[in-house]
């Protein structure tokens, strides 16, 4: 039975991947770097190392690329003090539900852990949380399925008995090769048809998720008090 879910972090809990694309362009612009926003999409869920090597892949070994990272997190940075990182809709709601009702609960993300643990920190978020398992922890990113696999170890939780909710086609392969039940929310990327085969459920807000989570709750309850 299913009573853990293992949350990816950007583009699911906060709408940080559009507030980095968004610093991505801006500093592509100031240096004339072309097709920036096609890269970006490329690198949703992997891990820094990883993104790095997609971005000299694309642009040349010789692309100043630490800098150029700096100068983007800056940016990004500037951002998140003036407010503009937001809480996606409907998540906080979700959180306390399954807090509320002894569901397990852990991030999965591809972002450094010392990161994820500001980001939860600043919106209140961090005692939601059972684990928090960052990029860092692992050797392998998403796609790979190593992250996946260490949170439910840290959770002891069998995969098979663990949703995973994600935005990024990355993630959803990652989710599913470690054996978890995949629920995609899209973000920047929309759904294709290997999404749909990979996923168990894809819903367009994590409201509908917390409908959907209701509605078995209530079978189960059901089922269980004939």
């Amino acid at each position: 039975m299913i009573q853990c879910v293992v949350f990816d972090m950007d583009g699911v809990l906060f709408d940080s991947e559009a507030l980095v694309i968004q610093c991505w362009e801006q500093t592509a612009q100031v240096h004339g770097i072309p097709e920036i926003r096609e890269i970006c999409h490329q690198c949703l869920g992997i891990n820094a190392d990883l993104t790095r090597q997609m971005f000299l892949e694309k642009y040349g070994a010789d692309f100043p690329y630490d800098t150029l990272k700096q100068e983007m997190s800056a940016r990004y940075w500037e951002q998140v003090k003036a407010g503009k990182l937001q809480l996606k809709p409907g998540v906080r709601e979700m959180l306390e539900t399954l807090r509320q009702n002894g569901w397990k609960t852990a991030i999965a993300s591809s972002t450094r852990t010392a990161v994820v643990r500001e980001e939860m920190q600043r919106f209140g978020l961090e005692q939601m949380f059972d684990q928090i398992v960052g990029g860092d922890m692992v050797r392998r990113s998403k796609p790979d399925p190593e992250i996946y696999r260490k949170a439910c170890e840290m959770l002891h939780v069998p995969p098979a008995e663990a949703y995973a909710v994600e935005d990024s086609y990355n993630g959803i392969r990652s989710a599913h090769s470690a054996g978890l039940h995949p629920v995609m929310i899209p973000d920047l990327l929309p759904s294709t048809p290997e999404m749909e085969q990979l996923t168990e459920q894809i819903f367009p807000s994590m409201t509908e998720f917390q409908q959907f989570y209701f509605r078995k709750k209530r079978q189960r309850h059901s089922a269980e008090n004939p």
